[in-house]
């Protein structure tokens, strides 16, 4: 997961199998996830109506290019098909990798922001944000207690999220966040999670805890799904200094910025020396970057792209991926200052968002006392 983005599972396995202290290694886990994933694409084409999606973001600044064509159009398109979407605002989770959430009411606003003008629907979607439901974060003491520290300890994705936190050392909401994460599921019942297969070891604890409540406290009737992992084929768009595109960075494109800014920064983009343009991810990668970034504006092959441009250079490849990039994001855009002349209507949507995942919490909450005997 970026630690600028985390998406909230987001973005769990559908295997039994937990993925292996490797992490991302497990080839026969991933594989299964994949064909897995490829069969719940066609049940959700048949019947949508059955699925249930928790995706999310943390609110840590603009959304940009990489989080649009990584996450954010599949949440869009899974939506218009008929799948029901809950959209965490995951503020509390800033809190993993940080020690202070810097203007939180800012971003938690920008995010709102990016999420209606990319088109998320808050009549047909939920958006809202964790530090607004208490009961959702109430489930966290139960689900803790489902989970050693021996598992919590061999989480290789908490593992890698530790090695590149910003805090001096390591809090408890960091080692617990998977569970932190499950909570977020499974409150509102979500049955499928979009992931990268970096994720899969997050929701094989979700899978695990939702597995665990159950058999100790179902009496034969299972209170949680057992969610599984949609994955998908997430293109590698680096940012315009050749490293992984990061908000921390200074290196991504916002959806927010403007067709100046944007012609700006892609000037700035590091290419090669090389006139001829070829896309070649594994000996050109800046230069295949881009060629990929115009290709998904235009809906066509990066090397379509890198034919049309031939021995042009850079400059032409540069700009190529100028007039793609503002012409795909011109519509979005206009939405964005649209919403964003009405700040009152933003928040308005929120606190409904709000109020529609407080009584899906409550009722599960509800829901898990009375199977605790714990409903006096």
């Amino acid at each position: 997961m970026n630690p600028d983005q985390q998406p909230v599972p987001s973005e769990a396995s559908p295997t039994s199998e937990a993925p292996s202290a490797a992490g991302t290694s497990d080839a026969l886990g991933t594989s299964a996830a994949r064909t897995r994933s490829a069969e719940l694409e066609k049940l959700i084409t048949e019947d949508p109506a059955k699925f249930r999606i928790l995706t999310g973001d943390r609110p840590t600044g603009r959304l940009h290019l990489g989080h649009y064509f990584g996450t954010l159009h599949n949440r869009v398109r899974l939506q218009n098909l008929g799948v029901e979407l809950f959209v965490i605002i995951a503020d509390y989770q800033v809190l993993t990798d940080r020690d202070v959430a810097d203007d939180l009411k800012g971003h938690v606003e920008e995010l709102v922001l990016d999420y209606l003008a990319i088109g998320v629907d808050p009549e047909r979607s939920t958006i809202f944000t964790h530090s607004a439901v208490p009961a959702l974060n109430q489930l966290m003491l139960p689900f803790l207690s489902l989970v050693s520290v021996a598992e919590l300890n061999r989480n290789p994705t908490v593992k890698d999220e530790i090695v590149h936190s910003r805090q001096s050392a390591v809090s408890g909401l960091m080692f617990t966040y998977p569970v932190h994460q499950a909570a977020d599921i499974l409150f509102c019942k979500a049955n499928l999670v979009p992931v990268g297969q970096d994720q899969l070891p997050h929701l094989e604890v979700t899978r695990t805890v939702a597995r665990r409540f159950n058999d100790r406290y179902g009496n034969g009737t299972p209170v949680f799904p057992r969610p599984e992992a949609l994955l998908s084929e997430v293109p590698l768009l680096l940012g315009t200094d050749g490293t992984k595109m990061s908000k921390s960075r200074g290196n991504s494109i916002t959806l927010a910025a403007t067709a100046d800014e944007t012609a700006r920064l892609l000037k700035g983009a590091k290419t090669d020396s090389e006139r001829r343009i070829t896309y070649d991810p594994a000996t050109r990668p800046e230069v295949s970057s881009l060629l990929l970034l115009a290709a998904l504006c235009q809906n066509r092959t990066p090397e379509e792209v890198a034919s049309d441009i031939g021995s042009a250079g850079a400059a032409a490849l540069k700009k190529t991926v100028t007039e793609a990039v503002n012409e795909y994001l011109a519509p979005i855009r206009a939405r964005r200052a649209e919403y964003a002349r009405d700040r009152a209507e933003l928040r308005r949507i929120l606190r409904a968002g709000n109020e529609r995942a407080n009584a899906v919490a409550d009722a599960t909450l509800a829901e898990v006392r009375a199977a605790m005997n714990s409903d006096y």
